[in-house]
């Protein structure tokens, strides 16, 4: 079994910045040039989700990152100038135009660092032979048996409880969740293998 949650949270996210930076782009006083750039960049964007679909991630990974630095570096340029030329609103909108590339890179380290160190989880438990092997049932659709895939949660979320400070356990369960369908668990466990591996306690480390 792979994990799917690192590359679905990676495509919404990358959705949900180009849906934000289209209404950006529409909403402000921009002339239709630069509207033109910023939406191109978005269409950008889409094209390598696209792209991410058929399996090359890292590719990916760093097209969707270099199109949103330029986006953002462009919505800074923007703030700057009307700080400097407008009034007020000028300056309160300026500010908001800094701000939101300030989060928009935060959000984009944050999650491309989740990646690689889930990345890195997963390929030490490859070598050592034990990273689970995905043979869940399937429908026609494509879809994961649920009965199927809660079997296989109550037998990893039993490991976790017989012991809790493992990495590994942690890492398979959030397999077992995101098989399930739960990705807010399976990230929320990800993050707690990664934190164990880091050699850091969690304060939770119950199921």
């Amino acid at each position: 079994m792979t994990s799917a949650a690192p590359s679905t949270s990676l495509r919404l996210f990358s959705a949900g910045t180009i849906a934000l930076a289209v209404l950006t782009v529409l909403i402000l006083p921009l002339g239709w040039g630069t509207k033109l750039f910023l939406l191109t960049v978005g269409v950008f964007c889409a094209v390598f989700i696209a792209v991410d679909a058929g399996g090359r991630g890292k590719i990916f990974a760093a097209l969707i990152t270099g199109a949103l630095a330029l986006y953002l570096a462009l919505t800074v340029q923007r703030g700057l100038i009307f700080i400097e030329h407008a009034g007020t609103v000028g300056l309160v909108l300026g500010l908001a135009l800094i701000v939101l590339p300030i989060l928009g890179v935060w959000s984009i380290v944050r999650e491309i660092t989740f990646g690689a160190r889930t990345q890195k989880l997963g390929e030490e438990l490859a070598r050592a032979g034990e990273l689970p092997e995905d043979h869940l049932p399937r429908s026609a659709s494509g879809r994961i048996d649920r009965a199927a895939a809660d079997e296989q949660f109550t037998q990893y979320a039993g490991a976790v409880e017989n012991d809790g400070s493992s990495w590994k356990n942690w890492f398979k369960l959030s397999l077992a969740y995101d098989a399930s369908g739960d990705r807010k668990r399976a990230r929320k466990s990800m993050r707690t293998a990664i934190d164990l591996y880091r050699g850091k306690t969690p304060q939770n480390l119950t199921v």
